[in-house]
């Protein structure tokens, strides 16, 4: 793997987490409006208290594990092609 590469992964995780926050910004406004019964209200309130462990732990650990192992192979790499 190459830093050239990088681009790709670090688009993914972006976008991933652009995902994840325009979900409950939708979800959100969804719930504001008027006209919706209480069953609904719930629907929604659960998904997104659902949704903030990922966005507040998970995600950061996830993305921490991935730039961790990315920068191991990179190291791992230039000291594997070096020859002596």
């Amino acid at each position: 793997m190459a830093i050239a590469d990088l681009y790709q992964y670090i688009l993914l995780f972006v976008l991933i987490g652009m995902v994840l926050g325009i979900g409950v910004l939708v979800l959100d406004k969804f719930m504001a409006t008027s006209g919706m019964s209480n069953n609904s209200i719930e629907t929604i309130n659960g998904t997104i208290n659902a949704l903030k462990p990922v966005s507040t732990s998970w995600l950061p650990i996830i993305i921490t594990v991935a730039v961790l192992a990315v920068i191991l192979s990179l190291i791992v790499g230039a000291f594997a092609n070096k020859t002596g």
